[in-house]
């Protein structure tokens, strides 16, 4: 048998009135690719934030190449050959693509002087962006990057350290389909050259398309290890939940008033000579596919009053209204759950309570006071619904698990009895056992008549989940596809391009 690379014995890791990790083992060969799953709080990113240096262990042993091994610091795993990619975004959008990739480790030049040498640090840059089929600039500004963009740099910056052992932490959360299947190549050539990678993605087929093992957590605990031939979808999730999901995927059509919100010629800062026009029946989840700068999530900005439309009309229940301004939106309940929770969907510092009613203050104000036993209330009542698992509703969101923090936004959209709903990557770097929830969660209130337009990079989300498909390309929808013509094929056509 190869001898591992790493050897992860008894790891564990205790937080105030938590136990993270509870005598965790894993271990890894070279060349091997190794799939990490588990709900979210089962442990994975703790016990690779040890092995990446930002954690200490309570309990347990490392060893790298047989020998044992402590890891003080990020800067010591990086000379161990350890590289990271997290699953929350770690760049800088005030630098430009090449400083974000060579950070801290920018090529000099003029001995003592140590300037930068600039050339070099951007020709060795487009190195890794071409390699991962990013076409961007180096000396483009981050800020002007798409999330998904930003994704991506964030893996070139990995690739630059030429790692022996990478920790991949849910690479393609915000990547479309084109980019992951671009990652998934990447990670197999990576392979071939001996490089060990530990794969944790909450997207299933990923890890039964790439591992060579999969090792499964639950509660900070080992929970199974599948061997090549036995990875597939459900038996990862059997380990990871403990029972088996009967039914991921919650589709059944639900049958509304056609073009129950309709919207005609919409157009866009971004596609400012582009029109966008579509409409969804009450009771109706309207999928939009697409690959990234199709011009999805400008649509549903633009829509919501975030980013004010060039123009457009927007007419609900056969009315016209006007919106040019999120507040104008609110007043006609109609909501956007954003792609990224944590910087636009929730204020992380605030508590469960007050992220809830935030956007409906008014509602709980007497007198110009805010009626707290009210706000308790209602914020209770809505962490019951939908099993936001949290100690109490004061505390932070911040503190919550991803799958909860997407709870907790739709709780405050919720909370308001929303008609027109605009989910945006509505199940991103959450766990299988939560992404089922909300696909119930979707249904319900399909089934209840609001009307759901469901933004996915997820093939299996928008075939699963939508009653028919709306296809994007750089800013106009190139078709609309009714749920008996859906196909990975279909989409993707429509997707690059053609009509």
């Amino acid at each position: 048998m190869t001898t591992p690379i790493l050897e992860m014995q008894g790891i564990g890791k205790r937080f105030p009135g938590v136990v993270a990790l509870d005598e965790v083992d894993l271990e890894v060969c070279p060349g091997e690719i190794l799939g990490l799953a588990g709900e979210n709080g089962a442990g994975k990113s703790t016990l690779m934030k040890i092995l990446g240096g930002i954690y200490q262990p309570d309990a347990g042993r490392l060893r790298i190449d047989g020998r044992r091994t402590v890891i003080r610091s990020v800067s010591d795993a990086i000379s161990r050959g350890i590289g990271f990619i997290h699953q929350e975004l770690n760049v800088l959008d005030n630098l430009d693509v090449a400083e974000n990739i060579f950070l801290g480790r920018e090529p000099t030049w003029g001995g003592p002087l140590r300037l930068v040498d600039r050339r070099k640090l951007h020709a060795e840059a487009d190195v890794y962006l071409k390699r991962l089929g990013l076409e961007i600039s180096s000396w483009t500004p981050l800020k002007n990057l798409s999330i998904a963009q930003q994704q991506m740099v964030e893996i070139a910056k990995a690739l630059s350290l030429n790692a022996r052992i990478l920790i991949m932490d849910e690479p393609t959360s915000s990547l479309t389909l084109t980019e992951t299947a671009r990652l998934l190549e990447v990670a197999k050539e990576l392979k071939a050259q001996g490089v060990s990678i530990i794969y944790i993605s909450h997207r299933l087929g990923e890890i039964t398309d790439l591992a060579d093992r999969a090792v499964v957590l639950r509660d900070g605990r080992n929970a199974g290890v599948l061997a090549r031939e036995e990875i597939n979808h459900d038996a990862i999730v059997r380990l990871m939940v403990g029972r088996d999901l009967d039914r991921f995927y919650a589709h059944a059509a639900t049958a509304g008033k056609p073009q129950y919100f309709e919207v005609r010629d919409l157009r866009t800062i971004r596609y400012p000579s582009h029109r966008v026009s579509f409409d969804v029946a009450q009771g109706e989840i309207l999928g939009f596919a697409g690959l990234v700068g199709a011009g999805r999530s400008e649509a549903a900005q633009a829509i919501f009053g975030v980013e004010a439309a060039i123009g457009g009309t927007v007419l609900l229940d056969g009315k016209q209204i006007k919106i040019l301004s999120a507040k104008d939106a609110i007043a006609h309940n109609i909501y956007l759950v954003s792609e990224d929770r944590r910087r636009t969907g929730l204020i992380v510092d605030m508590a469960i309570r007050e992220n809830i009613t935030l956007p409906a203050l008014w509602g709980y104000a007497q007198a110009g006071l805010i009626d707290r036993l009210a706000e308790r209330k209602v914020s209770t009542e809505m962490c019951g619904k939908l099993n936001i698992k949290a100690p109490s509703i004061e505390t932070k969101a911040a503190n919550l698990s991803g799958g909860n923090q997407q709870k907790v936004v739709l709780a405050k959209w919720l909370s308001l009895n929303p008609k027109v709903l605009i989910f945006d990557e509505p199940t991103r770097g959450i766990d299988v056992g939560a992404k089922a929830e909300i696909y119930q969660l979707m249904r319900t209130l399909a089934e209840s008549g609001v009307a759901i337009i469901m933004i996915s990079s997820d093939m299996e989300e928008i075939l699963g989940e939508s009653d028919r498909v709306a296809v994007m390309h750089e800013g106009v929808i190139t078709g609309i596809l009714k749920r008996d013509e859906c196909s990975e094929e279909a989409i993707m056509r429509l997707a690059v391009g053609h009509r």
